[in-house]
């Protein structure tokens, strides 16, 4: 069966910077051609004469974020709306949706770039699905990733009443899940609820080979104790709904964006000025959409982009995503940033066992709570304490938990039955859950 990503790119086509610029530029023209088709690119390009390579397409003004709502939901639009295979909005964090959709040829393209994991996919993986499937393109894209590559998917979505923390165990238990999908916590709370069911994460799940992740900070710290507790490796990822999978790692631990598959600028927002590599927002041109073309799409992420060597071979730039670290809350004169804070935590020795905690940052004193058997609690909240004094220099409460607090045990076991809604109740039942799933 011929590959349908055949025509795309593949690692190792090209050879050097100078030759992954030949690579874009020959698809550029074909990408501008797309979006001058949309409502909002049809009002902002000179029809006689499109941008045709990147120094054309820098004199372009950033698309933005605002763009997109203020375009929702078709504005961006570029192809009819009969070749649309599906429509998405990101998480709406900002309160107003953003759309995004594609045909299925560009599904080809977004399924190929997430299938990029160095440890691989194929038929022989079994392969759980584990973030919202909803109107985010997180879970769509895993699963279609791993269709792609011929893994049997198993559809674990999340927050979901049908899939509770009991049956995420026992699914990967017993039908030898091989690679997971999600988000960083999540590999934390399945660790907890195998151990709840009477199973030892890192000895009893022999199939697994890696756990990907990303949707949210991970720590060197954190991943290093997802790794030990799982005895697999943690592997990363970043992108967004706008875009798909913009970065991978390499099995040397580095995140190299997909440029062969998009162009990347980093904008400075206090000068205006961009650049191919530096620190500043993330802008990117993918150059395979046909359905929802994006020029210059300005992500709002700070990262910090270099070219160099790498063992890998893959010759693709590195990325280093800096803005979602960057939030953080005054306590005194110090700023607490979750980032931080979260390697002090994990830096705990692992047998005191902390894996769950929250802080809350107030004018004059840092409070954090930590789940910790009572065996070490003295000792993790005394190391803690001292920590955290000698990075941030604030006054400090750090209180050890019973395990259970902060994770309910009934959330890591709990099976709650998942109904149909229905209007006819015996005398016994309680029709106030008349249409309603419970």
């Amino acid at each position: 069966m011929n590959d349908p990503s055949s025509s795309l790119p593949q690692l190792g086509q090209w050879n050097g910077p100078e030759d992954l610029q030949r690579l874009q530029e020959k698809q550029l023209p074909q990408t501008v051609t797309w979006a001058a088709r949309s409502p909002f690119y049809r009002s902002r390009l000179n029809s006689a004469a499109l941008p045709a390579t990147a120094a054309d397409l820098a004199t372009l003004p950033l698309t933005t974020k605002q763009d997109l709502r203020d375009n929702y939901p078709f504005g961006m639009l570029a192809v009819p709306k009969e070749r649309l295979a599906t429509y998405h909005e990101s998480s709406g964090t900002a309160g107003q949706a953003t759309p995004s959709y594609y045909t299925a040829e560009d599904w080809i393209d977004l399924a190929e770039r997430f299938a990029r994991k160095w440890i691989g996919m194929s038929s022989e993986d079994i392969f759980l699905v584990r973030t919202p499937y909803a109107l985010l393109l997180t879970g769509h894209l895993a699963h279609a990733a791993g269709r792609l590559r011929g893994a049997t998917v198993v559809p674990g979505d999340n927050r979901s009443l049908a899939m509770p923390y009991a049956r995420v165990v026992r699914v990967m238990h017993d039908l030898g899940v091989t690679l997971t999908w999600s988000v960083p916590t999540e590999c934390l709370i399945w660790a907890a609820a195998a151990a709840a069911a009477g199973h030892r994460p890192g000895a009893d799940f022999p199939a697994l080979r890696a756990l990907f992740v990303g949707g949210e900070p991970l720590t060197a710290a954190r991943r290093a104790r997802i790794s030990r507790l799982w005895g697999v490796p943690v592997i990363e990822e970043y992108g967004s709904t706008e875009t798909g999978s913009l970065a991978g790692e390499c099995r040397h631990g580095r995140m190299h964006l997909w440029a062969d598959r998009a162009l990347f600028e980093v904008y400075d927002p206090q000068t205006g000025t961009v650049r191919p590599e530096g620190e500043g927002q993330l802008v990117v041109t993918p150059l395979y959409r046909e359905a929802m073309p994006l020029l210059r799409y300005n992500l709002e992420d700070n990262v910090s982009v270099s070219y160099g060597d790498c063992e890998c071979g893959w010759d693709l730039p590195t990325v280093q995503v800096l803005g979602r670290a960057a939030f953080g809350y005054q306590v005194g004169a110090a700023t607490i940033t979750q980032h931080r804070l979260e390697e002090l935590v994990f830096s705990l020795p692992d047998s005191y066992g902390v894996v769950f905690w929250r802080a809350k940052a107030e004018p004059t004193v840092l409070r954090i709570e930590i789940e910790v058997p009572e065996e070490h609690r003295a000792d993790a909240q005394a190391e803690l304490a001292a920590s955290v004094r000698a990075v941030f220099g604030v006054d400090n409460d750090v209180v050890g938990l019973a395990p259970g607090t902060l994770v309910p045990h009934d959330a890591l076991t709990t099976m709650p039955d998942v109904v149909k809604p229905r209007s006819l109740f015996g005398p016994g039942e309680d029709w106030g859950k008349a249409l309603l799933y419970y």
